[in-house]
């Protein structure tokens, strides 16, 4: 056989054996960003507030309803100085699945906070960064975040708006 029947016999085979292959689903081409999938995700860190320093730790949920497009529910505790916080935060976010290694994302939320002694406070914000796949399917993600404070009096709350970095760790099932 000549290096030309060899290689159109090759051709020929991989054509016939790629035939019988299943189509990549939507699900595989997303990856862990896929419609169906579920993430756990937890953050850390420190905070400031009324001028003290606090110890955040945070979980939460995301579901995604579209490949690229989750809706989660959070939570963050904030400790280790006075008055005490709570957060809760739903949020949707896209993260833009079909690039590189990093994942681009940008997302918007509502929080709900509460502080001991002192009235609720609700905001709105958004939020833009990367994921970077740290394993099979988990990613570190780092952003930036820029929320407002609705209804917020700035002689009780100091700050009625705030733009943060956000670092988290990611799972996805």
């Amino acid at each position: 056989m000549t290096c030309k029947a060899a290689l159109l016999v090759t051709a020929a085979a991989a054509i016939v054996a790629s035939s019988f292959a299943p189509p990549a689903t939507a699900q595989q081409a997303a990856g862990s960003f896929g419609q169906g999938r579920t993430h756990v995700f937890i953050t850390g860190g420190t905070g400031y507030a009324f001028d003290e320093s606090y110890f955040v730790l945070g979980a939460g949920v995301s579901y995604y309803l579209f490949d690229g497009l989750g809706l989660g529910l959070s939570f963050e505790s904030w400790s280790g100085s006075d008055p005490g916080i709570t957060k809760v935060t739903p949020s949707v976010q896209y993260v833009f699945y079909q690039a590189g290694a990093l994942k681009p994302y940008v997302g918007g939320f509502y929080r709900r906070t509460e502080i001991d002694g002192l009235p609720s406070l609700d905001s709105l914000g958004a939020r833009a960064g990367a994921y970077f796949q740290a394993g099979r399917s988990t990613y570190i993600g780092f952003g930036a975040v820029y929320e407002s404070y609705q209804d917020c009096t700035p002689s009780v709350y100091r700050k009625c708006e705030s733009t943060y970095p956000e670092l988290s760790f990611t799972v996805a099932f």
